[in-house]
């Protein structure tokens, strides 16, 4: 994992540096499935079922499992979020950026805020901490300015699977010790998924966007990380 991983960072880099205003969609996902080719590995995302793109792209409300097409056109003032999966040598590797295209002041103040509660929750993929750590970490950084986290998905475990166990929500339930612990070897796809609205979702009439139901920004910021007895290593950083 941690060889797809490194291959994985290497296109996010590429991948990120190609949106801009003017691009579509569509040629962000013909980048990543040219690149995910030449690194060697197969788009995990194809191997959903039903699923037929390498990236999932949403822009300003969407949120996630938006399907990349053409017709999309990045413009100034855009939040453009992609996810991408890497399935190498038997194992996937999961992550997720969003991008500000010339935003406002109080945008990007709210795509720093998620990049912030990314970096504080994979500070808490510690041994011997709790899943609900990781939850709280996120919560409390978004709420802490103003900014709602999605209560309707939730993070999660990666490796031979594309989702696996455990769950990794953005938002705490229950108590700290009834999750899961957390503990060396496990691969985890931390992910913040936030808005400044309600954080109630819909899904689109194409079956797969999900975006915010009254309209407001989304965005979303996801790492593969391991957990290790010396703390925790991200691999798609």
């Amino acid at each position: 994992m941690a060889e797809g991983g490194k291959k994985l960072s290497k296109i996010k880099k590429s991948l990120k540096r190609a949106v801009s205003a003017g691009a579509t969609a569509g040629e962000i996902e013909e980048l990543a499935v040219k690149l995910i080719k030449e690194e060697g590995g197969k788009p995990s995302f194809m191997m959903v079922p039903n699923y037929q793109w390498a990236t999932c792209i949403n822009v300003n409300e969407g949120l996630v499992h938006g399907i990349p097409k053409t017709e999309i056109v990045f413009k100034k003032g855009d939040v453009v979020s992609v996810d991408v999966g890497f399935f190498y040598k038997g194992f996937h590797t999961d992550t997720s950026f969003s991008v500000g295209l010339e935003v406002d002041t109080d945008t990007a103040k709210f795509l720093a805020t998620g990049e912030d509660a990314l970096k504080k929750a994979i500070d808490t993929a510690k041994v011997g901490n709790y899943i609900f750590d990781i939850s709280k970490a996120i919560e409390n950084t978004l709420l802490a300015c103003g900014y709602r986290p999605i209560r309707a998905l939730v993070g999660h475990g990666v490796g031979r699977r594309l989702h696996e166990g455990p769950q990794i929500p953005c938002f705490t339930h229950g108590r700290r010790e009834e999750s899961p612990r957390i503990v060396p070897g496990m691969a985890l796809a931390i992910e913040v998924m936030y808005t400044k609205g309600s954080g109630e979702v819909e899904i689109g009439s194409d079956g797969w966007t999900i975006s915010m139901r009254d309209g407001k920004m989304a965005a979303l910021y996801e790492e593969t990380v391991a957990v290790t007895s010396h703390g925790p290593l991200v691999l798609t950083g």
